[in-house]
């Protein structure tokens, strides 16, 4: 099996995933998932493609690099590579994966600040006198 790379996007994160025969490595930046996200309720959604597509993690060896926004939004991002690059080992993938909707990008962002304001929306108090 050759590599197979794909990208996936979140908020401002961006996260290229590269796939490849293996032993079940899942390194992030050079760490390990356990490492580079303590939060142990973000873990499991790097693996939860894995999981969808009911495959085992341990055939495959993931190389993730991933930068910009916080580590939600970078594990939503390497979510949705990493299922990107199932759909693109095997097309029989999609169905289960858009169900889960790990192939659609979610384009909230935040809202930009506008002048005279002191946050996007909020306004100062009004006084009449």
């Amino acid at each position: 099996m050759e590599m197979i790379n794909a990208i996936g996007r979140r908020k401002a994160a961006v996260a290229r995933v590269y796939l490849t025969q293996g032993t079940g490595n899942i390194l992030i930046n050079g760490k390990t998932v356990a490492e580079y996200f303590p939060q142990t309720h973000i873990q499991p959604k790097v693996t939860d493609p894995f999981a969808t597509v009911e495959i085992d993690s341990k055939i495959y060896d993931i190389k993730v690099n991933v930068d910009g926004g916080g580590y939600k939004g970078q594990a939503e991002a390497i979510r949705m590579a990493i299922s990107r690059a199932l759909v693109k080992l095997n097309e029989d993938f999609r169905s289960p994966l858009k169900s889960q909707k790990f192939l659609s990008r979610d384009a909230r962002v935040v809202e930009r600040k506008k002048y005279g304001k002191p946050k996007a929306r909020k306004s100062f108090q009004f006084s009449k006198r």
